[in-house]
């Protein structure tokens, strides 16, 4: 995905060409850096002393890549959004290119497979994305389970917090997350981190990955359910798997149907995992409601059901680490070209048999 970055801020011209290493460094031993995304979001995930940082390791280049149009000398390459496709081409142009670290979240975007056939290293800093994307999640939860979206729409018509709301379905028990049975649809980074913020706000957790066994999903908090459980028993279900292709419209017509009445379906994942039209259908009738980061098309265009009902809330996929948040991704990032240069484990290992069931 590529984040939309602002124009105004112009690429860092502070960061000096080749820095001094730490003398406990030797330059023959430093590995050369090189940082390839939208230039402007250099100073956005890399301020100043990261950057500096990073010097302390390694020998930084200045000018930021945004096309690879020759030969590429750098040994650890940091890649962010908007980073070019590497492939066998930019690869051949590449001999000492040892390892990448993304700092953003999915690396399938911008990474083929011979990548990982020559054997580079590849880290992302999902784990650190994660943390946004998990609190927005557990914001929206809070606030759907009290129907706070429907009624900020009713109140502005002139209706109140006690008055029912027409065509929309509300069951008895609505009022919060304490004592709520909240569906989680897939146990990712993210996902893992939702269950345990919803084990604190007292919510009963259903969690449905077919990677994850029963007494895992015990010890993350969550009693493991098939997805038609899921669907069935849980007032709120939000989605956190990724998207493959056995995933897609993973909550079609038949298991939107069976939703109990007022529930809410939350997305922050991708917009592929919901069939649109047949959550269309299931909103627009009030039978059940949406808080949707992503969907399917993105952006939906203009007049879409989706954006006029009262019971669905549309966002602009504004979950992941934006402005003061990005910083988080740099020093994920950081510190991996450290344990590189050290000749430590990466924290954020990515290995080709990953890409199969991550996002």
């Amino acid at each position: 995905m590529t984040r939309p970055v602002n124009p105004a801020v112009p690429p860092p011209a502070d960061l000096p060409v080749d820095p001094p290493v730490n003398p406990a460094v030797t330059p023959s031993v430093a590995p050369l850096v090189a940082f390839a995304m939208q230039p402007p979001l250099l100073p956005e995930l890399f301020p100043l002393d990261l950057r500096r940082r990073l010097s302390l390791v390694g020998r930084v280049r200045e000018r930021v890549i945004d096309v690879f149009d020759g030969p590429l000398d750098a040994e650890i390459l940091i890649t962010g959004w908007g980073c070019p496709r590497i492939d066998a081409d930019v690869l051949a142009t590449a001999p000492r290119l040892r390892a990448v670290v993304h700092a953003a979240g999915s690396v399938k975007g911008h990474l083929t497979a011979a990548v990982f056939d020559r054997g580079i290293a590849v880290s992302s800093a999902a784990q650190a994305n994660a943390v946004p994307v998990a609190e927005f999640t557990l914001a929206m939860l809070v606030l759907a389970a009290k129907q706070a979206f429907a009624r900020a729409r009713a109140y502005s018509a002139g209706g109140w917090s006690g008055d029912a709301l027409p065509g929309v379905a509300t069951p008895g028990e609505r009022g919060g997350l304490r004592g709520a049975t909240v569906g989680v649809i897939g146990a990712s980074r993210v996902g893992r981190l939702v269950i345990g913020g919803l084990r604190s706000h007292g919510a009963r957790v259903l969690l449905s990955d077919p990677y994850v066994p029963a007494e895992e999903a015990a010890r993350l908090g969550a009693r493991a359910v098939p997805l038609d459980e899921l669907c069935r028993s849980a007032e709120l279900v939000t989605v956190h798997a990724p998207e493959l292709p056995e995933t897609r419209g993973l909550l079609d017509g038949r298991r939107l149907a069976l939703l109990r009445d007022g529930a809410v379906v939350v997305n922050t994942a991708r917009g592929a995992l919901i069939d649109t039209d047949a959550l269309v259908r299931q909103c627009s009738g009030g039978r059940i409601s949406a808080v949707l980061d992503v969907t399917d098309p993105e952006p939906l265009p203009p007049g879409h059901p989706l954006l006029g009902l009262p019971n669905v809330l549309v966002t602009p996929h504004i979950s992941g680490a934006r402005g003061r948040e990005l910083r988080r991704l740099g020093e994920f990032a950081v510190g991996e070209v450290e344990r590189l240069a050290r000749g430590r484990p990466l924290r954020g290992a990515i290995r080709v048999a990953d890409l199969n069931r991550i996002a």
